[in-house]
C-alpha cells in the first residue's frame, strides 16, 4: 500500500504521494488550542456524525479554487453509502456551519477536507472526530497535506517510509 490520494483538476484526477505526509496525533500530544477549549465549553454547535454527508462534501467545495469536482463528490458518496467514508457536522439553529469528511480503513482514518460557515465549527468537528477516532481505536489520522492550522493541533510531518509504516499497521496489511 502505498498511501496515494486523489484529487481533481480540470476533470482530471491526479494521484498524489507527497514527500511529507501530514498526521495529526491521537495520543497525548494532540492539542486543543485555549481559546477553542473555552468555544467548546460554550457549545455553540451540536456535533453529528455520518447525517449530510452530501452536504458537508458541498461546504467543503465551496470555495473559489477547489479539488472537489462531481466525479470526486460521486466517488466520496458512494465510498459513503458503503459504510467507508464519514463525516463531521457542526449545527446550530441556523443550520450547518461546519465540518469535515474522510475515509476509514480498519485503524486509518484519512481526513479529506473541512469547512467553517462561523467561527470554530471545523475545528470543533475535529475535536470531537479525533475524540470518536480513540474510542474506535484507530491510530492514524492523515492529513494528507500539514498545514499551520493543522500543527496548532499537534499536526506533524513524517516521511515517507514512516508514513507507509504507519498506514500498514493501522491497515494491517
Amino acid at each position: 500500500m502505498e498511501g496515494v490520494f486523489p484529487m481533481s483538476e480540470d476533470g482530471e484526477i491526479y494521484w498524489f504521494h507527497p514527500k511529507e505526509r501530514g498526521v495529526i496525533p491521537l495520543d497525548d500530544r494532540f492539542h486543543i488550542p485555549r481559546g477553542l477549549r473555552r468555544s467548546i465549553r460554550k457549545r455553540p454547535f451540536e456535533v453529528r456524525f455520518d447525517t449530510s454527508f452530501q452536504e458537508v462534501m458541498e461546504g467543503c467545495r465551496d470555495r473559489e479554487e477547489t479539488w472537489i469536482d462531481p466525479v470526486i463528490m460521486e466517488s466520496y458518496c458512494e465510498l459513503f453509502k458503503q459504510g467507508f467514508a464519514h463525516s463531521v457536522e457542526c449545527w446550530d439553529e441556523a443550520g450547518l456551519q461546519g465540518g469535515l469528511y474522510g475515509v476509514r480503513l480498519g485503524r486509518a482514518f484519512f481526513g479529506e477536507s473541512m469547512f467553517s460557515r462561523k467561527t470554530d465549527a471545523s475545528k470543533i468537528a475535529l475535536v470531537n472526530l479525533v475524540e470518536w477516532l480513540r474510542e474506535e481505536r484507530v491510530i492514524l489520522l492523515d492529513t494528507q497535506w500539514m498545514t499551520d492550522h493543522l500543527r496548532t493541533f499537534g499536526g506533524y510531518e513524517v516521511s515517507q517510509a514512516e508514513y507507509r509504516q504507519m498506514l500498514a499497521e493501522a491497515v494491517e496489511i
